[in-house]
């Protein structure tokens, strides 16, 4: 059964920094591509960055580029997401995503609250 499990979310002020980690399980997870997702209140999906299997490439949401960095530890079938200077529109539950099969997975997600 494929799982990832999504943590590090909290409330933190503007200008802060969070660390996003989701835990793979159930799949041969250096196999994959990884993503971050979120969901603002009231709004739809937005994909926020990629990683592919060995890490060597990154790609990133122009909202996000410069202030967040995705990467990955295949040892530990984990996969990270460092968040600085954060602002108020950062505020939403991050979801870590990946697709097998033709069919798109992800965890339980995250709360991820900017306000002073």
């Amino acid at each position: 059964e494929v799982q990832l499990v999504e943590s590090g979310g909290g409330l933190v002020q503007p200008g802060g920094s969070l660390r996003l980690s989701c835990t793979a399980s159930g799949f041969t997870f250096d196999s994959n591509t990884m993503r971050w997702v979120r969901q603002a209140p009231g709004k739809g999906l937005e994909w926020v960055s990629s990683i592919t299997r060995a890490g060597g490439s990154t790609t990133y949401a122009d909202s996000v580029k410069g202030r967040f960095t995705i990467s990955r530890d295949n040892a530990k079938n984990t996969l990270y997401l460092q968040m600085n200077s954060l602002k108020p529109d950062d505020t939403a539950v991050y979801y870590c995503t990946t697709r097998i099969l033709l069919r798109d997975y992800r965890g339980q997600g995250t709360q991820v609250t900017v306000s002073s």
